[in-house]
C-alpha cells in the first residue's frame, strides 16, 4: 500500500471568507492526521476569490501548529514569485519549528495571470526561464555553510528539508530527473502529459544522495459519498468553478447543483472529461476501484488526493471514506 497524502488549496465557498476557509483547513489536517494521511500540503494561488491559502508558508505554520505528526508542505511554492534565499530562510524556519515535518515542492508557473505575476514580481524578466538556476540556488542554501560564504540562510543553512518539483508537463520531469529529485504531477487537472512526463522522468532519473531512486506522486480528485448519487452531486462544485476558471470567470467555490453537466455545451463537457479525467467519484466501493486502477495502470510511489467540496463536513466524510478505501483505516464502529 503506497502513501497517501492530502492537497489543499483552502477553498472559500460562496457565502463564506478566508477566515472560516482556513479555519476549515486547520479542521480538516486533524482529522486526516487521525485517519493515517502521510502530508498535508498546500498550494500557492494568488488573485483567486475562491482559494485562500496565497500566503503558503503562513498557513502551513498553522497547519503544522495544530497537528502533531503528519508531514506539511508546499505543493507548491511557485518559486518565479520570490527569491530562492526568502523561500529557503521561510522553510528553513518552519523547519527550525516543526523538525522532521516540513516539505518544499516548487512549480515554475505563477499561481495566477500575467497581470498578477507582474504584480508579485514587479517585473516578469527572467521569470520562468529562472526556475532551473533558482531551484539549484535554493538547494545551496539549505547545504551546510562553507566557509566565508557571503550569503547564508538563517535559519535554513544545514537543515533537511526535502525539494520535490511541481509540474503539468515534461519540462519539471526532465528537471526532477537531472537534479535527482522527486517528482509529483499535477494530473489532477492537467493530466494531458501525464504518461509522458512520468516516462522521461523514470527513463532520465540520475540517483543523488537523498534519492537513490525515482520517487514520483500522481495526483488525482477523490470525491467519496455513502453513495455514487451523492458523490457526483458534491462534483459539481469543482466542475462549475473550473468552468469558470477556464472562462474568465473565477470566484468562490460554488454549491453543488443537480444534473450540471446536462446545462453544458458539449465543449465545455468534454472539457471538463479531459481536464478532470483523474478523478474517482463515487460511493467507497466505487473510489476504491477506481484509486485501485489508476494506482496499478501508473505505478506512482505516492498518491495525493484532493477534493473541493462545498460543504464542509462532506469533505471531512469524503477524505475519511477515501481512507478506508486505500485501507488506512478501517469502517467507524
Amino acid at each position: 500500500m503506497i502513501p497517501l497524502s492530502v492537497l489543499d488549496l483552502s477553498p472559500i465557498p460562496e457565502g463564506s471568507d478566508a477566515a472560516h476557509a482556513l479555519a476549515n483547513t486547520r479542521d480538516l489536517a486533524r482529522h486526516v492526521e487521525g485517519f493515517g494521511y502521510h502530508r498535508y500540503w498546500l498550494a500557492e494561488h494568488h488573485n483567486i476569490p475562491g482559494i485562500a491559502s496565497a500566503a503558503t508558508s503562513i498557513v502551513i505554520a498553522q497547519v503544522a501548529g495544530a497537528t502533531s505528526r503528519i508531514r506539511v508542505g508546499a505543493g507548491g511554492i511557485m518559486l518565479p514569485n520570490h527569491a530562492p534565499l526568502v523561500i529557503a530562510e521561510q522553510f528553513g524556519t518552519l523547519a527550525s519549528l516543526f523538525p522532521g515535518r516540513i516539505d518544499l515542492g516548487l512549480g515554475r508557473a505563477p499561481g495566477g495571470d500575467q497581470l498578477t505575476a507582474q504584480a508579485l514580481r514587479r517585473t516578469l524578466v527572467g521569470g520562468e526561464d529562472r526556475f532551473p538556476r533558482d531551484v539549484v540556488e535554493l538547494q545551496h542554501y539549505f547545504e551546510a555553510p562553507q566557509p566565508r560564504q557571503a550569503v547564508v540562510a538563517v535559519p535554513g543553512a544545514g537543515l533537511d528539508v526535502p525539494i520535490w518539483i511541481l509540474g503539468s508537463s515534461t519540462f519539471g520531469a526532465q528537471l526532477a530527473a537531472y537534479l535527482g529529485l522527486p517528482y509529483a504531477f499535477a494530473s489532477h487537472f492537467a493530466p494531458v502529459q501525464m504518461e509522458e512526463a512520468i516516462a522521461v522522468y523514470r527513463a532520465h532519473y540520475r540517483p543523488s544522495e537523498k534519492w537513490p531512486k525515482p520517487h514520483l506522486m500522481l495526483a488525482m480528485n477523490v470525491f467519496a459519498a455513502e453513495t455514487d448519487e451523492d458523490a457526483r452531486f458534491l462534483f459539481t462544485s469543482l466542475q462549475q468553478a473550473f468552468v469558470n476558471l477556464r472562462t474568465g470567470r473565477p470566484g468562490k467555490l460554488p454549491p453543488p447543483v443537480a444534473n450540471y453537466d446536462q446545462t453544458l455545451p458539449p465543449t465545455a463537457v468534454r472539457m471538463l472529461e479531459q481536464s478532470l479525467v483523474c478523478s474517482a467519484v463515487g460511493s467507497k466501493e466505487t473510489v476504491r476501484a477506481k484509486m485501485a486502477d489508476f494506482i496499478a495502470k501508473h505505478a506512482p510511489d505516492e498518491l495525493i488526493i484532493t477534493g473541493q467540496i462545498f460543504d464542509h463536513a462532506a469533505r471531512i466524510r469524503s477524505f475519511e471514506l477515501a481512507a478506508q478505501a486505500h485501507g488506512l483505516i478501517g469502517p467507524a464502529a
